[in-house]
This record gives structure tokens, sequence and C-alpha cells, in this order.
């Protein structure tokens, strides 16, 4: 650019400048593309004057042309150089008419270059570039990314990372969640993409990448990466490009009650979305998007101040253009983005498509496609011509274009924004019709265009099929033509479908013969349970071997083959089998196709199988066979696989008709079986096989079983012997018998092993008795020990319960051993405990008491159980247990343990004697809040429940803590009602004695008096009774309190008192056993649950909008809390809504965050709004505690409240484009003109306010018939002392004021007048400053605050002139000095000086922290400038000599210029002896001398930055310079400023480039360092984990160990 600017300056040819048209169309500088930072001689060289000249010549050259439609001759010329024909205007003597001559002469032809460069591009995987923006519409949901179809038969890929920033959280949050649970099933659910989009959605995507990177080496593939977050897809928008009616892509941060808080991505953090529930579309609602989903919105409206986005996000409504939903004003080119709507003026149309201007400005191009040709038989030009205005939506930026344009489509569904083609006709969806893979027969071409394609009928209406010229054949094909050749318009092929793409609306075809003789295109294709041939791909191999065999089915198809699944047998070297490339015939067994996974088996067994392929429950059928493979074996069973997701269990007994008692060692995983279902249930997914011959054990075995008894005697004959048993087929019913060895004795083992050594199998066994049948398992337990056998010879061998008697010797024999007891098993699983107390005395100290498992054992019943069906044995003798239990008796008659002890009553001698209902008496130990621990006599304890010691609500001296009358050691008449139940806090029957029981006694005299015990019990209550209840324990909610020992209610909090102050503190006033008289309300005696309520005007059913009368004061607890109202809970079914207006008398005092969550609030009904069942409630002190109470807002009920001339305050309710909606009351709502907000002009009068802002305005009109309120916020109408405006009449020449930059140009800058009628005037750029004329769009910027000198006031014209020179305001410095009070007014904000906006105008004073960025640039241009030009005389801003000797003291200077016209440090260095006249007088010639003389840039190189504007100027051309941000982090702790160290390092990180990788690693071990030194442990945590996230874990895991290290840290 510098040399450039150096060629203009001289005098040679300027033609080169040639290359600045691009740029003069985006309303930039006519120069050469964009200025550097730091051009060569400080400013441009053209003035104002010239810039002019050349636009006036350029315009007229271009008008010229349009109007005789000649060409320059320059069009046919690339290098201007060479161009020895074109014609030259004369030249000029002075360099600047040359150089605007020359320029002018340039401009049109430029012009017309570009219009020759605009083509028609359809988009294409090689323009694809990134950064490109296309409208893409949802194909496919996989489980981890989203595929989009893009326009032109292209298809992007979104990964779940970038669909948006809240997704992104969420799916961390669930990885760090993974890390300490591996619930897969439950972060599928969270993260199921399915809920987040749909099918057909229309999306905005940003290009990310166009290639996948290689592995190992390899040519990297084509692959489409895409991104939805807003920041990347709404790349390029500012909040000034935000207007109505074009589209926004936006995300989903939160959801709210009336609609959707969105994410627009914008840099201006303060631009947010809201979109409301009627905004959604069809089929959606609130409850059903997720948080991070992401739409393309139309904005339909923004707030007053613009930071408030109202998007909406209905297809419908966003394509339906006939409403005027399209682009109709664009601040910038940026709002043309992709989705929006535009209506395009048709410049030029081709066979390819058409070329037209969006608004005039911007070029648009449509390709074959989106042009509607390929879709229509008729040609462009008999359907538009040029002139045409045409609607159209945007689907493509061209990022790399010149001149810009954009891509947009015609299509019907595109700009409707529908699914597909036809969508509201179209009975099924195109790849319904026509799936993927189907082949066409006869497809017959319609269309042809040359070197792209083919066009075909597919026999589908309205959709047509598009053949790429590279898919015609396998061959190249060289030329299409539509009249001649093998592929001419009405020839008729065989084709199949590849795919359909939803933007084009098109099948993509193939009619490749090696396509059409593919058996599969895509894994959809591939069936579960086809047998299918392919070749092994390769084998994976793990440190066991070989683990897996990948085999390619066709192009792009791959399934894995298990380990299991490589054979019927197991294969110990399967790499000697199997080789790469080898042909295979296989199985599916199951697919994936969301992760396109295929499990395929080679077992022969399976793949050359002719059952039936069982793929769904739903149709299997009881008694259906096939084959399948064993997946899993436990005790129990087999887990047997067959096709897809269907699983049968298959148990041990059904294995095999002989008895299995360890399936492990029958079979394998693996081995194939078939199988036969016996039960199946398709609803649960679950199914039972079993591998037994059905014509073994049919219906007539299954009879036998049934009638066969236990204790009947029957003969079988050996089929089988196991390790320890004997299978036996039992004659005449052919039923399996199971006979353990340990049964063929009464003896040892040995006798036992000894007698079944002597069997053999085929030999036929009688006297067998039968002790058990298990139907489930078809099998049966016999035994042959003599004393069984004779047992049941004689009928005593227990069959049943019913045949224990107590006493009685029986016969069984050991089935289980316990260190308490012995089991004993008879017949019919009978099973009795023998304890070790009742086992011979012999037997007791023995190990497993001397028996084993199948013992037979004698013992006698000792007690039957009958409700527990239990029954206990003793090996004693009879005679002795009688001995025992006289000698038990006597024992507990003498021994103090079971005598009674000191009983309070001094009657009761044994514990035996407190029988239920007895009267007695205790003495209380203990007093507990809601029961007395007493004691009836040692060591014998009982409770009184607070539920028992009163009988009416009048006896109780103290409610709040009724039993503090009752003392220790205080004895009490009581009545004995059961034994308590500590675990479920009921008390027992008298008989359910414990070891160390606790009677549950009651102290009432009424239960004393009376004859008989009435219990009160759930069943005994009726809803509407009054009780006598006590506080148990207190929940968030509701209040439990005892009615009685076993019967507990509940209360709600709302229903305690009629005081609602005291609900506030339940614990002070409501404490545990507090008495108190509730009613019923509601009784569920099946589900145990019982409501109360404790106010007086209890009403049995709940409160309903009916109930509720407007002024009724009522109870209420807050749910929900947010800025603008307060939610509160009435009833269950009942709420309503306190708005700002109605919460305080002062509205000063409205702030909602006073009020919290489930508190307990006293409110007063304002409004009921019966139809839409709303109900407004006011919190008012006034209107809930006393009427008396003083108001500062009255409340506004009706408009007849309001009079004209009434000073009153509201609410902001809304900001419209025409004016303000005040809220002054709950149904009062009043407007407010633009005219009348203000007395000043407010340029943007909308970011004045904001929603819930409180104003003050005065009542100028009151039209109660057609119930509207205006309002004036105008201070002269409000404010008595209102002060008026500075107006254009009290400017005068010489006056002094404060301003703000209202507007920048390059000619000068336009200031307002502070405290004016918005008077304004313009400060040339001659007036800015001396010496060389300054570049205002680099000095200054809108919104600046300056100190200007009125110069001339043209009062014909009504215009002002100011001036900001320094030496205008030399009679001021002395004031400002002397008076810092005046200064303040134009005292510079130093957050707006850091931030990059320059301080304009006299800036009075300065803070040391100060970094003026545009000054330091300025100054190094400025010194560029005197080194380089000839002419020194006036162009350069310099600085004194004693500014300079500051700078070496203190560091780098700040800024170049010296706006005060002194240094400020001087001055406060030291005090002046002279006057400031005399001081500057006679340093105007030093200061241009100095600034020649010093290079600031070399000071900084020398001694380094020395101060905050030092680093901060250095780091605006080294951003990614880790080094540099180290040293400034190390600077700020040389001043202990941690957290601006900490601050600096955070910035670092945000600021470095994302490639820089290295150098952010170098800023996250200098926070790791930071915080290893001053911060805590979690502050070191938190960086640490932050950082292992954005770098290498292992490397951030090595750093940290070393810093341990160095630091001593080494625990």
């Amino acid at each position: 650019m510098a040399s450039i600017k150096r060629k203009a300056t001289s005098q040679e040819n300027v033609r080169p400048m040639k290359k600045s048209k691009p740029a003069a169309r985006k309303h930039l500088p006519v120069l050469p593309k964009e200025e550097p930072s730091f051009p060569r001689g400080g400013a441009s060289v053209l003035t104002p004057l010239e810039k002019k000249q050349i636009q006036i010549q350029a315009k007229d050259d271009v008008l010229f042309e349009q109007s005789t439609g000649k060409k320059a001759a320059r069009d046919e010329y690339e290098d201007e150089e060479n161009d020895g024909d074109e014609p030259v205007e004369k030249e000029v003597s002075t360099k600047t008419k040359r150089k605007s001559k020359t320029k002018g002469a340039s401009k049109a032809p430029d012009l017309q270059a570009e219009q020759k460069l605009v083509r028609i591009e359809g988009l294409s995987y090689k323009r694809l570039s990134p950064g490109t923006i296309v409208l893409g519409q949802v194909a496919q949901i996989n489980q981890y990314d989203v595929a989009l179809s893009l326009p032109n038969n292209l298809t992007g890929y979104v990964p779940m990372t970038s669909i948006s920033d809240q997704l992104t959280t969420r799916v961390e949050d669930l990885m760090e969640k993974g890390e300490e649970s591996d619930d897969d099933h439950s972060e599928n659910d969270d993260l199921d993409l399915k809920r987040y989009f749909s099918i057909g959605q229309y999306l905005r995507a940003y290009v990310v990448t166009t290639e996948k990177p290689s592995v190992n080496g390899a040519k990297s593939k084509r692959h489409i990466e895409l991104a939805l977050k807003p920041r990347q897809s709404n790349q390029g928008l500012k909040k000034a490009d935000l207007v109505i009616n074009s589209t926004v892509q936006a995300s989903v941060r939160s959801v709210e009650d009336h609609g959707l808080i969105m994410d627009l991505g914008m840099e201006d953090e303060s631009v947010k979305g809201f979109m409301s529930t009627k905004e959604m579309g069809k089929g959606l609602s609130a409850s059903s998007i997720q948080t991070g989903a992401v739409f393309l919105c139309l904005i339909t409206g923004l707030s007053s101040n613009g930071a408030i986005i109202k998007l909406s996000a209905d297809s419908e409504k966003a394509g339906n253009l006939k409403k005027g939903h399209f682009l109709t004003d664009a601040p910038t080119i940026d709002s043309f983005l992709p989705g929006t709507a535009v209506e395009i003026l048709v410049s030029e149309i081709t066979k390819t498509g058409i070329i037209g201007k969006a608004m005039g400005i911007l070029d648009v191009t449509a390709d074959i496609v989106h042009s509607g040709a390929a879709a229509s038989s008729k040609d462009l030009e008999h359907k538009y011509s040029a002139g045409d205005k045409v609607k159209a939506r945007i689907i493509c930026s061209f990022p790399d274009a010149e001149p810009r344009k954009i891509g947009v489509s015609l299509l019907e569904h595109i700009i409707s924004l529908k699914s597909h083609p036809n969508a509201s006709t179209q009975l099924t969806t195109p790849l319904k019709a026509l799936p993927v893979s189907t082949i066409i027969p006869e497809a017959k071409v319609v269309k042809v265009e040359p070197g792209l394609g083919l066009l075909l009928d597919m026999g589908v209406k309205h959709i047509r099929g598009y053949v790429h010229i590279s898919r015609i054949a396998d061959g190249k094909v060289e030329d299409l033509e539509p009249d001649i050749g093998p592929y001419r318009i009405g020839s008729v092929h065989k084709a199949r479908v590849v795919g359909y793409n939803h933007m084009d609306g098109l099948y993509i075809v193939s009619m490749e013969p090696r396509i059409i003789a593919q058996p599969f295109l895509s894994i959809d294709d591939v069936q579960v349970g086809q047998t299918v041939k392919g070749t092994i791909d390769r084998l994976l191999v793990n440190e066991k071997g070989v683990s897996g065999l990948i085999v390619s089915l066709a192009e792009g198809i791959t399934g894995l083959v298990p380990e299991i699944h490589f054979a019927d047998i197991h294969l110990e070297h399967p790499e000697r089998k199997f080789k790469e490339g080898a042909a295979v015939t296989a199985r599916v067994l199951s697919k994936l196709p969301a992760k396109r996974q295929l499990r395929l088996t080679l077992k022969k067994a399976l793949v050359n199988s002719d059952d039936d392929v069982w793929t769904s429950y739903d149709d299997l059928q009881i008694g259906a066979e096939t084959p399948g493979a064993i997946v899993n074996i436990t005790t129990s069973g087999a887990v047997v696989q067959f096709y897809g997701p269907v699983r049968g269990f298959l148990p041990a007994a059904e294995m095999s008709e002989s008895y299995i008692h360890d399936p492990q060692t029958h079979f394998r995983v693996g081995q194939v079986v078939k199988v036969r279902i016996v039960s199946v249930n398709a609803a649960e997914g679950r199914m039972i096989v079993s591998c037994r011959d059905p014509s073994i054990f049919g219906a007539v075995q299954q009879e036998q079983l049934q009638s066969l008894t236990i204790g009947s005697a029957v003969t079988g004959t050996v089929s089988e012997k196991a390790n320890d048993e004997i299978v036996l087929e039992l004659q005449g019913s052919g039923l399996k018998a199971i006979l353990p060895f340990e049964h063929l004795s009464d003896g040892s083992t040995a006798k036992a092993s000894s007698a079944a050594k002597k069997i053999r199998v085929g030999q036929e066994m009688k006297e067998l008795i039968v002790l058990d049948k298990a139907e489930s398992k078809k099998l049966v337990q016999v035994t042959s020990k003599p004393s069984l056998v004779n047992a049941a010879a004689s009928g005593k061998l227990l069959r049943a319960f019913e045949d224990v008697q107590e006493d009685a010797e029986i016969e069984g024999y050991v089935n289980n051993i316990t260190p308490t007891g012995v089991f004993v098993r008879y017949g019919g699983a009978l099973t009795g405990l023998l304890l070790k107390a009742q086992l011979l005395d012999d037997c007791a100290s023995l190990p497993d008491f001397g028996m084993r498992r199948h013992q037979s054992i004698s013992a006698r019943v000792l007690s039957v159980d009958s409700n527990q069906q239990r029954f206990l044995l003793t090996q004693k003798p009879k005679a002795a247990v009688e001995i025992e239990k006289s000698t038990s008796k006597a024992t507990h008659a003498k021994t103090p343990n079971s005598a009674l002890t000191n009983p309070v009553d001094g009657e009761s001698a044994s514990i035996d004697d407190y029988t239920f209902g007895k009267l007695t008496k205790a003495k209380i130990d203990s007093v507990k809040g809601t029961q007395l621990n007493v004691r009836l006599a040692d060591g014998v304890q009982g409770r009184v429940d607070i539920s028992e010691v009163f009988d009416d609500f009048e006896a109780i001296d103290d409610r709040r803590q009724p039993l503090r009358s009752f003392r220790p050691q205080q004895v009490l008449p009581v009545r004995i009602l059961g034994l308590h139940d500590s675990r479920n806090h009921k008390f027992l029957p008298i008989s359910h004695r414990g070891k160390a029981p606790v009677f549950e006694l009651s102290a009432k005299s009424s239960t004393q008096l009376s004859a008989e015990l009435d219990i009160l019990s759930m069943e005994k209550l009726q809803v509407g009774d009054t009780h006598l209840v006590f506080i148990n324990n207190i929940a968030e909610d509701y209040v439990w309190v005892s009615l009685s020992p076993n019967v507990r209610g509940r209360i709600k909090v709302l229903n305690l008192s009629d005081n609602v102050s005291k609900l506030k503190d339940l614990a002070k006033n409501f404490p545990v056993g507090r008495a108190l008289k509730a009613k019923i309300v509601n009784l569920d005696v099946a589900h145990d649950r019982l409501d109360l309520s404790a106010r007086s005007d209890t009403v049995t059913k709940s409160l309903t909008l009916d109930d509720l009368s407007v002024g009724a004061i009522i109870p209420g607890r807050i749910t929900k809390v947010n800025e603008r109202q307060v939610v509160v809970q009435l009833s269950e079914s009942l709420a309503g809504t306190v708005n700002l207006a109605d919460l305080a008398d002062d509205y000063s005092m409205a702030d909602t965050t006073r009020f919290k969550k489930n508190q307990i609030e006293r409110v007063c009904v304002r409004h009921i709004d019966a139809p839409n069942k709303r109900v407004f409630l006011s919190t008012r002190p006034s209107k809930v505690l006393s009427s008396s109470l003083p108001v500062n807002d009255r409340e506004i009920r009706t408009i007849a409240d309001l009079q004209v001339n009434d000073i009153i305050r509201g609410f902001v309710k809304n900001v419209s484009n025409n004016g303000l909606f005040i809220s002054l009351g709950t149904t009062v709502t009043a407007f407010v003109r633009v005219a009348d907000l203000s007395d000043l002009f407010l340029k943007d009068w909308k970011a004045e306010f904001e929603i819930d802002q409180l104003v003050e305005g005065k009542v100028i009109e009151v039209d109660e018939t057609a119930d509207q309120v205006r309002m004036s916020l105008k201070k002269s109408h409000v404010d008595a002392d209102y002060k008026a405006p500075l107006t254009f009449k009290d400017m005068t020449v010489g006056q002094v004021v404060t301003g703000k930059i209202r507007k920048v140009a390059d000619f000068g800058v336009f200031i307002v007048v502070d405290n004016s009628a918005n008077v304004s005037g313009l400060c040339h750029r001659t007036q800015l400053a001396s010496g060389r004329r300054p570049d205002p769009l680099k000095l200054y910027s809108e919104g600046d605050v300056v100190k200007a000198k009125v110069l001339k006031v043209d009062s014909t014209a009504k215009r002002i002139s100011f001036g900001l020179k320094a030496e205008l305001f030399k009679n001021e410095i002395d004031a400002d000095v002397d008076d810092r009070d005046g200064a303040s007014a134009v005292e510079s904000d130093s957050d707006e000086i850091e931030g990059g906006a320059p301080v304009t105008g006299m800036l009075v004073e300065h803070s040391e922290d100060e970094v003026d960025l545009w000054d330091g640039i300025d100054g190094k241009q400025d010194a560029e400038s005197e080194s380089d030009s000839d002419d020194a005389g006036d162009g350069g801003t310099a600085v004194d000599g004693d500014a300079i000797q500051a700078t070496d003291l203190q560091g780098l200077n700040a800024g170049g210029f010296d706006w005060t016209g002194g240094s400020s440090n001087t001055r406060s260095r030291e005090p002046e002896s002279e006057t400031d006249t005399e001081a500057l007088q006679p340093k105007k010639k030093k200061r241009r001398k100095a600034e020649i003389q010093i290079d600031r840039t070399g000071d900084l190189d020398a001694h380094g930055p020395q101060s905050v504007a030092d680093f901060e100027r250095l780091l605006l051309g080294q951003p990614n310079s880790s080094v540099l941000w180290l040293s400034y982090m190390a600077f700020q702790l040389q001043l202990s400023e941690i957290d601006k160290a900490r601050e600096i390092g955070e910035r670092a990180l945000k600021t470095i480039h994302i490639r820089e990788q290295d150098e952010k690693l170098n800023v996250w071990v200098a926070l790791l360092n930071l915080e290893n030194t001053y911060g805590s442990e979690e502050s070191l945590d938190d960086t640490f984990k932050r950082a292992c996230q954005y770098c290498d874990s292992l490397d951030i895991h090595e750093r940290l160990i070393s810093i341990y290290i160095q630091s001593g840290k080494h625990e």
C-alpha cells in the first residue's frame, strides 16, 4: 500500500490503481484495497476535494457508457501498462490534477469489468471453501452428528460439538460425569439428537472444512464439516444488521414460561433473542424444546434499544412472502445471509441460470437447478425476462468471489421453507416413493445440459432425477448433445436411485453399470438375517490373537464378524483360515444404522439354515423353532442370541431331556443350538426357549406328572449316572427322576457310594419313594432311604404342613446346616428347624453338629406355628423337655430378671401381668417434645405419646409446649395399649413381645375411666371432623401432625394459621409438639393419607377461582420470582401474579429480589380475569396491612382514577416504534408518543428506555370511551424548576461549549452541544489540530466527548463552525488547572480510552493509567511522515522537550499528540515560575524539532515497556506473542496486582489465535505458576482442569509436576 502511495506522489503512471475498484464498491475510500495501519507519509495523499472530483468524473463516465452502450477499449486488456491503444487524457502541470484525471478516467472501465466478472456459478465441492455460509436442510439425524442436504447435490455433516455452545457444555458435563459413573443409557437419552432436530428442518451452516484429515499419510477424503453455532453461522452480522424480516440463526439458551431466551452469538453480548410460545411453529411446544436446540429464525421485531430481538421459528410464517416477510431494508450487505428472502431484479437470463441485483447493490445468481430450469420443461427465457422482480431466498455465499455476490434459489419449496416440492399435495415423501437403491428399468431423458448432466423422468410427479456427467457411464463421457447421441432427449436408460437432495428437490441418479450391478449402496439396503457375500478386508488383532474380522460387502459397506462367530467350532488359529481378500458367505446378525455398524456370522449352522429368521418379538409364535447362538451361560441357564434385538433365555431344565446340574459343563459360549419357543412376551421383550424334544414330554406326560403324589412308591430304570446322582426313567410314565447317591442308604457316605457303584445303567430300581416334584422343570426327586421308605409305607412321611402334629416322631433328611441349627427336609419340600439347643448334648459341640447334607435324621415336633407355616423340632426325649420347661418356669419365678423389681404400681409381680387394657402406674424418666418416656418397673420401659395425654384442646395450659408441665420422677396413672413399634411408628398387639419390649401407654383420664378401649384409627375418621393434633415434624410445604400413636396426617403450611405473619418463621411459631385444633379436609384410607387444616375458615374443597373476590386478603406461598413479577401459589390448582406496580406503595421500593421462593406472604386480590383464568395480586402494605399507611404512588385501578395534569409514575411495559407503553396499574396502560419523550432530540431514543424502567410523567389526555391514556415524559412538563436547553439563538462566537461527536466524515466532525435542543455544528478538519492536516476518521469516533469553541455562527443558513485546536483554549488553561470542577464536564473516562475510543478535543485532565491506542499510532505515522517527506513545514505534531525528559524518566509516552498544549507530567512534577502563555510561546519550534529528532519506537526497543500503556501498545502489533503477555503479567506482579495479572492471562487466552497452540500453552503454564504461588488449591485445581481441556492433557500434567518440583511441593 505504501508503494502505491509513492507512485501516486511521483511523476510515474498511476494506472495500477485500477485494483481499487472492488473496495470502492464497499463504500471505502477510492484508494486501492484497505489502507494499512502505518502508511508512509501519515495520511492520504488526496484531499477531499480531489476525491470528490474523482467520484464525479467516474460517475459521469459510467452514465455515458450506459447511455451509449459503448464499452471502453480497456476492457480487452488485463495489463494497463501494455495498453497502448487506450486514449489518455491530457496531463496537467500539478500533481493533484494529474492524479484526479487519471483516476477518473480509469474508474468507468473498471465498473464494466466488474459487470463482466459476474458469472453464474452453482455451489460445488471445489467452490466450497471454509468460511462459506450455506442454507441446508436436515436429511439424517445420527447418534453423534447431523447430515444436512446442501444445494447442488452436496451433503455436509455437523458434529455434536458444533451445534451450539449450550449443547457442547452439556456434552462436556456428561463426559465429566461419565468418568465417575458409566451410565451410557442415561447419557444417550440426554443427548439424543432427534430431540433437537427434525427431518426437513432448514438451518444456516458455516463450512468449517472440506476435507477429512488423512490417517497414516493417506490421501485426505472429501468430507464437508459444518457448524451451526450462531457465532459462526451469523458471522459478519452486527447489531445494526438485525432488521425486521431478515433471518438469524439462534440457539435456545433457556426455556421460560412465556417463551425461549435465544443466543444469537453476537459479539455484543447484550443482544439477545426472545421467541414467544406462539412463534414456535406447528408441532413445537416449550416443553419439547431442549436447551441448546438451534433454529433458523425470522426477525419479527426489536426492542426500543435493539438489545432484545423478537424471533419466530414458524416456517409457515417465514415462508409466506405474500405477507411481506422478505428483506426490504438492509443497512449493510452483511444482512444478506443464507435463509433470508429477498426481492431481486432480473438483469440477465441465460440457459444456465439467472443474474440479477438485490436492492440494486448486490449481485445475485441462480444456477440451472435453483433457477427452476431443471425441474421445469420451459426454458428460462420463456419464464422470466430482464427487468422482472421476483422473490428468492438466499442459499449460499461466495466469500472468494470478486465482485461480491450471493447465490439464491427460486424453487418454490425453498422460498416457502417446505420440506420437499409440492409438500402440501404430495401423498408420500420422495424417498418413500422411490427409496434409495431403487432400480428404474426405463428412465426417460427429458433435458440435456451439455457439460453438466441429464435430467430424467423417474415416474414420480413433479420430481425429476439428475445424472451428473460423471455418473452416466463407467467410462468418461466427452460431451452431451440434446438432439444427437445415445443420451439425447427422449432416450430411455436403466438407472438407479443413489440418493435424494432435499434442497434441490431432485433424485440423485446413476446410470453406471457397475453401480446398477452393485448389491448394496448403503447400510439401509442390508436386511437383518440376509445372506450376503463379501471379502475379508482385514483381521482385528489384540493381545489374545484375532478378535474379529472386517468383511467388505460393497463399496463403503463393511461388517464385523466377532470371534465367537468365526465358525461352528472354536478355532485355535483363525489367521490360518481367514486371509485378507478371501471371499466369504455370511449372514447379517444385526445392524445399527445410526452408527453404520453391521454384525455378521460365518457359522455354517446359521448361514445355511432354512428356518425362519427371528428379527422381532411381534412375529414369534409359541412352538416355532430356529437355531441361535449362545452368548452367555449362567448356573440357571443360558442366553441365546438370534437376529436383531431378539434374545431368548434357555433354562437349565430345558437344555436336555437329561438332568443337567451345571450348564457350563455341557455348553459353551458361541455354540449354535436349535431351540423351540416355550413362552414369549412381546411387550416386555422376553422369551423362554427350550432344546428339549416336544414329542418326549407331551400332554400325557404332563398329566402323569400332575397325578403323581408325594410319598407314593414308583419303579424306575437307570438312564444315566452322574458324579453324585442317578437319573432314572419312571416306568409307566416316562418321567425323569433324580436320585442322589446319599438317598441310597441311611448310613455313612462311604456306604452310599458303595451302593452307587453297584448300580448300572439300564438297571431297574424298585421301592423308590417320591419326595418332591418340580413341574416347571419337569423333574421328580425320589429316595430309597429305608427310613423314608418305611415312613411312607406306614403313612408317617410328611407330605404337607397339615400333616405336622406336635410331639409326633417324624423321619426326614438334613437339607442345610447353619451355626444356629439344622433344617430338616420332608416330603413336598416341607422343612422344619432343629435348633442348636434341641440337639443331643453330644452333637451340639461337634463341627456342623456331626451331620452332613442328605443324612437321615429322626426328630420330634416341638411346636407348630400355623400362622407362619413353621414348626420346630427336637431330638431330646420328651421327659427331658418337660423337666426343662418346669425348671424354666421355676427359674423364671425366682430370678430377678423375670420377676418385676420395684413395680411402680406396687401390685404387678411379673411382666406377664402387663396385659392389654390393664390400668397401672408409670414413673416419668424423661420428657420429650412429643412423648413421655416412662418405666413401669426396673428394666420395663414404656412411652406415652403426646396424643394420649390430653383429652381436649382446652385442657392444655401451654399449647406451644404442652408437655412442659410434666417432670421426671412424676408418677402417672396409665393404661396399656400395646407394644411400641419404633420402625413403623405404630403400636403392636400385646402378644408381640421382644427381648426388651416398650409398652405403648395412655395417660388420658377418659381412657382410664372407659370400660372398653376405643383406639383411634384411619377407618374411624371422617371428612369435616375436628381433632386435637400435635406437630410431629416440619417439612418444606407441610407440617406433619399426630392424632394418635398410630394415626398421622399433614397440614399445608398455608392452612396452619389465619395469621400469615406467623407462617414466615415456622420453627419459631410452630415448634415440634405444639397443639392445634385441625379439621379433616381430605381422607384416603387405601393410601393411608390424611390432610387437615388449622384455619378457622377452612373449607373441605381446595380454593378455586370462583371462591375469590376482589379485595380479599389471603395467604400465599411464593413459587417463582423474576425481574418483572412474583408468582404466588394460593392453592394446589390456583396461582396469581404480583406485578411491579402492585409490589409496594413506593415504586422506588418495588424490588422483586426481596421475595424468596417458598416464602409465605399475605396478598390482596387486585383483579380477576375469569375468561383467561388469571389472578392479579398485590402486596402493597396499604392493602394487606393497614389502609392508613403512607402511599407515595397511589394505586390506579381504572382510567377513572386519572385526570389530566396528574403527575404519576409507572413502569415501562413495552417499547414500540411509535413510543412507549407505561404500566400504571394492573389494567391501566398509558401511551407516550416519541415527540413527548424528551425536550431534547434523541437520535436513538429506544436506547434510553428499557422494559420495567421506572419513569415519571404527566397525564395529558384521558379518553375513557376509547380506554386510552396519553402521557408526556418531558421534563418541562414534569419538573417545575426545569431549565430550557440551549438553542441556536443562544450560540455566540467565542463561546466555549462541551459536546459529543455525532458523526465523523473525511472533511471533519459534527458536534452536538450538551444540554441543547439538538444544536450541532461542524468542525472542519483544518480546525482539528495545529500543523499537518489530521485524518478525522482516525482521531475521532461517534460519542467522543469534546470541548469546542464557536468560531462562526451563520444565522441565515443556521450553521455553526467549531474549532478544536489547542491554541484556541490558551486562556482557559489557567482556569482548568485551578478549577478542576469545571473541567469535570469534559473529562474523559479512562475506561473509554482503554477501550480504544480516542480522547477528542481539548482534554483537561489525564489519568496515569489511561492508554490512548490511537494516539500512539498517529504519533508514529507523523514521525514517519516527518522523516520521509521533503516538506517539513507544518506537517506533524510535536512534543516539547520537557515532555521528552519526562518520558525518559517515566517510561514511554502513551501518545503522540499532546492535546493540552503542554506536558501534564511536567506540571505535576515541579511548579512553573512563568505563565502558561510565556511557557507555550517559545515551544512551538522546539515541538517540531523534538518530534523529528526522537524515535519513540527506538526507546521502546531499547528500554522495553515500562508502563501499562507501553504493554498495550506493543500488544496491538503482537497479539499472539506469549512472551509479551507473560512480561505484562510479570509487570503486574511486581506491582502486587495479582488479580490484574490473572486477568491479563485470561485475556491472553482469548486473544491469541486458536492456531497458536504453543503460545497458549505458555500462558496456561504461567497461570499454573501464578496459582501455585499466589492462589489457593481450589483455584489451581480449576485452572489445571481447564488447561487439560484446551491443551494436551499429558503436557499439562508434566508441566504441573515440574512446577511442583521447582516449588518444593513433592507430596
